[in-house]
């Protein structure tokens, strides 16, 4: 099977890399020789975009969000009946089925994609079972995948497309505060990576809700419930769900400009 990843910037040439194992992959890019490094990895590269949706089975659209129409408009005589899968924050399948007639798939990863442990939310209304189970073994190759409704979709952005964001700034603090108590920096910033990576990997392989995992660590006149206390007083979890809810209404906002 032949994919096109059309528009491979940071996030495309991830995409293009990890689906070279399994596939044969076509990238496209204004400045291809951005890109040169894909080959080596078996990666076909074109500036045609027409030209690689033509011989394209199934074609992921990385571009920013306010060249998804220019793009279609480009490539729609070469897409028909295909399945198209958009990266694109903010724009609706009504919106993108309007543009093409193709079989589409609005998706939103994040940028952990680059390690192959993103998380993929995805909504479509167009693909049989079959063409579902194939959506999803590409998905898979980047991480975690999960179909839902499309009307979630501006909370995923907010919660899991913006989350590394977040997670970096939580991560970058633990490391902070280890400088402060006296740590290395390179074992602060191991020792908060990996604290924070078996804290994930704890909490998906044990079903454990996150506030047993924290009892677990908590002893009554211990340490950790003083640093608990201080997380309180700060606010942080407040912090945290403003942040989330935020992210979501400026995707609302976004979505509604992009769309008049």
């Amino acid at each position: 099977m032949k994919i096109a990843v059309i528009g491979a910037g940071t996030v495309g040439s991830a995409v293009a890399k990890a689906l070279s194992e399994k596939y044969e992959v076509i990238a496209t890019r204004r400045r291809i020789e951005k890109i040169k490094w894909l080959e080596k990895h078996g990666v076909k590269l074109m500036k045609d975009n027409k030209a690689a949706a033509k011989v394209a089975d199934v074609i992921i659209l990385t571009v920013k969000p306010n060249k998804v129409r220019k793009v279609l408009e480009e490539i729609k005589e070469s897409v028909e009946g295909k399945i198209i899968i958009s990266f694109a924050a903010g724009i609706p399948l009504k919106v993108l089925k309007g543009l093409a007639n193709a079989k589409f798939v609005r998706a939103m990863p994040n940028i952990a994609i680059l390690v192959r442990e993103s998380f993929t939310a995805y909504a479509t209304n167009d693909l049989s079972d079959e063409e579902i189970k194939l959506v999803e073994e590409i998905f898979e190759t980047f991480g975690k995948c999960i179909k839902i409704e499309e009307e979630y979709m501006d909370a995923i952005t907010g919660l899991s497309g913006s989350g590394p964001a977040y997670a970096s700034v939580f991560l970058e603090s633990l490391i902070y505060g280890g400088l402060k108590v006296g740590l290395p920096r390179d074992v602060a910033l191991l020792a908060a990576a990996q604290t924070l990576l078996g804290t994930a990997k704890l909490l998906l392989e044990t079903n454990l809700h996150p506030a047993q995992i924290r009892d677990m660590v908590i002893t009554p006149g211990g340490t950790t419930i003083d640093g608990i206390f201080e997380l309180e007083d700060s606010r942080v979890r407040t912090a945290i769900m403003k942040a989330v809810d935020a992210a979501t209404k400026k995707s609302k906002i976004l979505s509604l400009e992009i769309n008049r």
